[in-house]
């Protein structure tokens, strides 16, 4: 029979005696073990690295989230109190209640808390 090159076939590749034979399998084996065992603990580590990252994220995350919701409630009590603010200050306003004829429009809108009022007379077109 003709020899192959293909070193995978071992029926065609030219064998070593019957005893060598079986050591270098033996030591391929081995090799072959020993390679996949590293390959195997690096990926591993990966996978554990990969959740190390994930989980510091997870906390940085939800430390935002909890930054942002305290802000929110800060800026909802804010606003509160502006409304409150405003509202006591509506009857007194003497801008609102020396207009003429018709009363103005004046609309709050949840940003408007820092503007002048829109019907003073400085501010009319």
């Amino acid at each position: 029979m003709p020899h192959s090159s293909d070193s995978s076939d071992s029926s065609f590749s030219r064998s070593p005696p019957p005893g060598k034979q079986d050591s270098s399998d033996d030591v391929r084996k081995v090799q072959r073990r020993e390679k996949n065992r590293i390959a195997a603990q690096k990926s591993r580590q990966r996978q554990t690295q990969k959740a190390d990252t994930l989980h510091l994220e997870s906390e940085d995350l939800e430390k935002q989230n909890a930054a942002l919701r305290k802000e929110i409630k800060q800026l909802t009590e804010e606003m509160k109190y502006f409304t409150s603010v405003l509202s006591s200050h509506e009857p007194l306003c003497s801008v609102l209640a020396t207009s003429t004829s018709s009363p103005p429009e004046v609309v709050y809108s949840t940003h408007a808390f820092h503007q002048p009022h829109v019907s003073s007379p400085r501010f009319q077109p």
